[in-house]
């Protein structure tokens, strides 16, 4: 089989060989094959995943890394000049505001398969302790200009022909809020809430400095078993994560080729970006924490801020709080507000 790097690494992909970017583990699932790097850090903790697929001849590097929300996802591409560093985050959509056409991530779209997850966490937990690769980053992923968030064809075909065959619900959105900024009107559309009861499939287990240490992550089915939901619950937060199908086509980014369409505001990690740019006149607020539901900022990352305020009054968290885990919610949780999202104006 070919290597066949997309990054710098194209013309030399022997790099990718070398020492400890070799692989290390293997993951098999579906049409897929997994094969993992030692685990490393940059801007970010990662390993180099070198995706097969049945019946192709190629061998695709990536990269897999852990997002804020714990949930492991693929880079789509990167963009890296003097002034940004930022991995790409998958598909994009244009949203109105009231200042104009924005263009939005949409970040669900690079979540690898929610049944590999724990897979993953145990691969940091086997191997040695994680050492700085600066290139291997550039090496692997495809380079984009400054402000490039839309992904390349390599990443967005593949779905668009999917999409043409397979549209969950309509394309409607499964999860809405029926008012805007209360999350207690939190709704799925028919047969696609959680099903604790009997579509409950165990758990994982990892750990977070960030959240206090032990992490549980759940895998549960919706009630008409189209798509599955993961609820991640730690000592300090619990949450959701996008859910996804049940699908079993896999692309060579190592991700399904189909997406659920919900809200994002029934995804908030327990911690998300909270924080005012200085370096600006006026200072400008960056938030991805629904309007006036951000508490006070984390110990370890002042940057990002508790959610707990919004997530707690979530009925599926309350649900999940006590059908699956037995134990109450948090009180007490102050706030203040602001909500942003990465876009670029049209």
């Amino acid at each position: 089989m070919r290597l066949a790097p997309v990054g710098t690494a194209a013309t030399q992909p022997e790099r990718l060989l070398e020492g400890r970017r070799a692989p290390r583990f293997r993951i098999s699932f579906l049409n897929a094959t997994y094969y993992l790097s030692h685990f490393a850090h940059d801007d970010l903790n990662f390993f180099i995943a070198f995706v097969c697929l049945a019946g192709k001849r190629k061998i695709f590097p990536r990269i897999f890394y852990k997002d804020s929300s714990l949930v492991w996802r693929v880079g789509s591409h990167v963009v890296r000049t003097d002034d940004e560093n930022w991995i790409g985050k998958g598909e994009v959509k244009w949203v109105r505001r009231p200042d104009g056409e924005y263009l939005e991530t949409l970040e669900e779209t690079t979540n690898l398969p929610l049944e590999i997850q724990g897979a993953l966490d145990d691969a940091t937990r086997r191997g040695f302790k994680p050492k700085r690769d600066e290139e291997a980053v550039e090496l692997v992923l495809r380079g984009g200009t400054s402000n490039r968030i839309r992904p390349f064809s390599d990443f967005s075909r593949p779905r668009e022909l999917a999409a043409q065959e397979y549209r969950l619900n309509g394309g409607r959105p499964i999860v809405r809020l029926t008012r805007r900024l209360d999350p207690s009107s939190l709704t799925f559309a028919k047969g696609f809430a959680p099903d604790f009861k009997k579509g409950h499939l165990g758990y994982s287990l990892s750990s977070s400095r960030l959240y206090g240490g032990r992490i549980e992550k759940h895998r549960v089915l919706s009630e008409n078993r189209s798509v599955q939901f993961q609820f991640v619950a730690s000592p300090t937060h619990v949450w959701m994560n996008p859910p996804q199908t049940l699908t079993t086509e896999i692309m060579d980014f190592g991700v399904r080729t189909t997406h659920v369409a919900a809200i994002d505001e029934a995804f908030v990690p327990g911690f998300e970006f909270h924080y005012e740019d200085a370096t600006v006149d006026p200072p400008v607020l960056h938030t991805q924490i629904p309007e006036g539901f951000a508490g006070d900022p984390s110990e370890i990352d002042p940057a990002r801020s508790d959610a707990s305020l919004w997530n707690e009054q979530l009925p599926m968290i309350q649900r999940f709080r006590r059908e699956v885990l037995g134990r109450p919610g948090r009180s007490g949780l102050g706030a203040a507000g602001g909500r942003r999202s990465r876009k670029l104006k049209k």
